[in-house]
């Protein structure tokens, strides 16, 4: 297990030669330590990049796509062994583990497709003088910045792209789970990605290595995804250099279930936009607006299904529900439950932590919530389903868009016609119309409002880490 900083093709410790303890979340005890960056490690880093940057770029995309196969490739080779990491540093239950693996290889096949397909364009001026000639460059060096929750794909998301446009990148992987991203970044290597393209510095010094690396001339973008208020920092600190930012940031994610809804796939599709991955998921159903007629049959069925998911170690087979990631996380999420109880809601199944060691809580529903309530205001970021009757529509749709959070949304109801309405009425990036999951390579994921800025994955993805040249010629 590699456990030492990358950079320019090199492990090595950080400067310093302190060291990050990784901790398991199932037990609560040290898995091992990683060599912790410092400042002077992340300008390391980038520069790095920038050496090994404009040789990758001068590779045929054709090559480049062939190195991005291969990394698919590798990746999927190696399932199982990464599964066990993220289910070791993470918490989150083995076929979680499998899914994201298989969902964060699929990145580099599709910006392997992509890289050959980035596409310019020649026209004549308007008024005939001259040619428009179009082309889009890799933006260079990028900086990128990455949460625990999904240890692989948050990584492959921005660096598949990243690479098939030609850049080179640094990537700042949580503190929580550096492991995964130090083992795919050497898969990478294996794969055939240059020395000093892909360089990997975790650090317990964020703030300052972010000013580091943002600082240094070489750098011209930064991807980040985490919360929101974190996503505002970074913002500010990018305007000083006038960075390009991708920025993909939290959610408040409305489950809306109409009165003509098959229940029954409402709730199995409840249970995979709630749960999935432990209920720590930016795209997690955060507010469950279901229709008066039908709001105590769901909140029923959900309370069962619910009820019936085995919280554990990730590791045993049948576990369904995995630790939260920390502490901090089940005083939070504690936290949000007793104040809705408090303010009205009563508990339909679950409403506790669970005994350690470890950091787990009981999966959740909430019946009765108000609307305006605190926990419908906040990303639980928990195994926890506030449901909140409506009887208006237009006043739910109200409510629903009542956030300055808009990544994901979901709907169920058997009349399209008012799926596809409702749909297009929501504030959000992203849409589920009777499904409980919609990630996709092939699909542009991103929010609006302060969910973020910029899309990843689809032709969109690879084009945010392009810049777009205009050469005006004559012949």
């Amino acid at each position: 297990m590699q456990t030492q900083l990358l950079i320019g093709g090199q492990w090595r410790d950080g400067a310093e030669g302190e060291r990050i303890v990784v901790l398991d979340p199932a037990t609560g005890e040290e898995i091992t330590t990683v060599a912790a960056g410092t400042p002077a490690d992340a300008t390391a880093a980038v520069e790095a990049a920038d050496r090994a940057q404009s040789s990758w770029a001068a590779t045929a995309p054709r090559e480049r796509a062939e190195i991005l196969r291969r990394c698919w490739e590798t990746l999927i080779a190696h399932t199982d062994e990464l599964a066990d990491l993220i289910t070791r540093e993470h918490g989150k239950p083995t076929a979680d583990a499998k899914g994201e693996i298989a969902y964060a290889a699929e990145f580099f096949r599709w910006n392997s497709e992509e890289t050959v397909r980035i596409h310019g364009s020649l026209s004549t001026a308007p008024g005939g003088a001259n040619r428009i000639i179009v082309r889009h460059p890799p933006v260079g060096v990028v900086v990128m910045v990455t949460p625990w929750n999904f240890p692989a794909a948050m990584i492959t998301r921005k660096v598949a792209p990243a690479l098939g446009a030609g850049n080179a990148v640094v990537i700042k992987p949580p503190k929580e789970t550096p492991l995964t991203a130090l083992r795919i970044a050497e898969l990478l290597h294996e794969a055939g990605v240059p020395d000093g393209v892909v360089n990997v510095v975790p650090t317990s010094d964020s703030g300052n290595w972010f000013d580091a690396a943002t600082e240094h001339r070489a750098t011209r973008m930064v991807s980040f995804t985490g919360s929101t208020e974190v996503g505002r920092v970074l913002l500010r600190r990018c305007a000083d250099r006038v960075l390009k930012v991708a920025m993909e940031l939290g959610g408040n994610a409305p489950f809306i279930v109409f009165d003509d809804a098959d229940l029954d796939a409402a709730v199995e599709g409840a249970i995979v936009a709630k749960m999935r991955h432990s209920a720590e998921t930016c795209t997690a159903a955060n507010r469950f607006f279901v229709e008066a007629g039908v709001s105590d049959a769901f909140t029923e069925k959900l309370a069962a299904a619910m009820g019936e998911l085995k919280v554990g170690n990730g590791f045993d087979a049948d576990v369904s529900c995995g630790p939260m990631i920390n502490a901090a996380a089940i005083d939070s999420i504690g936290s949000l439950v007793t104040a809705a109880v408090d303010a009205g809601a009563s508990v339909a199944v679950g409403g506790n932590m669970v005994d350690g060691p470890g950091y787990f809580y009981e999966p959740t529903v909430l019946r009765g919530v108000d609307p305006t309530a605190p926990i419908t205001r906040e990303e639980i970021f928990g195994p926890v389903a506030p449901v909140i009757p409506f009887a208006d529509h237009d006043a739910m749709l109200a409510h629903a868009n009542d956030t300055e959070m808009g990544l994901a949304a979901y709907v169920y109801t058997q009349d399209l016609a008012k799926g596809m309405r409702t749909a297009e009425a929501l504030e959000s990036g992203m849409v589920g119309l009777n499904r409980g999951a919609m990630s996709d390579p092939a699909a542009p994921f991103g929010g609006m409002k302060q969910s973020g800025l910029g899309r990843e994955g689809a032709s969109e993805g690879i084009y945010e880490f392009c810049e777009t040249q205009y050469i005006a010629a004559s012949w």
